[in-house]
């Protein structure tokens, strides 16, 4: 297991948010792409993707890994609905899907307006039970992650599902390519990843804060930016801090935008989410690696 002096401290405040005396594990190696960690309290181990080996995999703690679903569909974010089934995002098949309690799989999502989505990436449940999820080009854009195909919808968008009806509204028209996202703790805001500079680096790599109105989203503009790659996947903890994926590690946000510090990982990093029974081991997907390390906070 390889151990890792982590921190960056750009501002005193992140200081009461790392532990002196915990250090950067690497708990698994061996993925092409990891992303889409999602934490099982109830069941005790954690879930993350693997998109171009087409799997998902599962770390149990103080046990080890093992292979949780072979022929994935090129999965890439998770996470669990308010009934705590695991919802997933397939590039492979262009859609979001539940997966029951009895292993069946169930599609939320998979057309707007009659036409295929793009290659849904990223997803988070509200508590009124309504899922949110974000719908860049990157799995179609070769077949490494997915299909190559050409997208069928005009913009790459952000899209509610209704937790009761099912309706899907698309509430984010603007983004060049929405990725990760996350609700603040009193879910008053929604933060969504422009990760747009992935292929042009002169294009996004900002996390925007949206207030939330209902169904309704009102634009409050550039949150923060990412210094080094670009935001994927985004987790907010109970204080209203951001932690964001960046190339050189886990960047960290005060509710007021300002970076307090970064989480030094060897390897880009696409996701991240809290995990462990107090919700305070931070689980991080490197590119080939999972890694994890203790915090002073706690995940929503």
């Amino acid at each position: 297991m390889a151990i890792m002096t982590p921190y960056q401290v750009d501002d005193v405040r992140f200081s009461a948010l790392t532990l002196l005396n915990v250090e950067l594990e690497q708990v698994f190696e061996g993925c092409r792409w990891a992303e889409g960690p999602v934490w099982f309290g109830d069941a005790g181990h954690l879930l993350w993707s693997d998109i171009p080996n087409n799997r998902m995999m599962r770390f149990i703690p103080n046990v080890g890994t093992s292979v949780f679903r072979h022929e994935a569909n090129n999965s890439n974010g998770n996470t669990r609905d308010r009934e705590g089934r695991l919802l997933s995002c397939e590039h492979g098949t262009r859609r979001v899907t539940r997966t029951e309690i009895d292993g069946s799989i169930t599609v939320i999502a998979d057309r707007f307006e009659g036409k295929r989505l793009n290659s849904p990436n990223d997803l988070v449940v509200k508590r009124d039970g309504s899922i949110w999820f974000t719908d860049p080009t990157y799995g179609i854009l070769s077949d490494y992650e997915g299909y190559a195909a050409e997208p069928e919808q005009p913009v790459r968008g952000v899209y509610r599902v209704d937790g009761a009806s099912g309706a899907i509204t698309r509430v984010i028209d603007d983004f060049l390519q929405p990725n990760g996202l996350a609700f603040s703790p009193d879910e008053r805001f929604l933060y969504v990843a422009d990760s747009g500079a992935s292929h042009s680096p002169d294009h996004p790599r900002h996390i925007r804060r949206f207030r939330v109105e209902g169904e309704r989203l009102i634009d409050d503009g550039v949150h923060c930016r990412i210094d080094v790659g670009i935001p994927d996947g985004i987790r907010v903890d109970t204080k209203g801090h951001l932690w964001s994926s960046a190339a050189d590690g886990v960047h960290c946000f005060a509710p007021d935008g300002t970076r307090l510090g970064k989480i030094k990982v060897p390897e880009v990093v696409a996701n991240l989410c809290f995990g462990g029974p107090k919700r305070n081991r931070l689980f991080i997907a490197g590119t080939r690696s999972l890694y994890s390390i203790y915090v002073n906070a706690r995940g929503c």
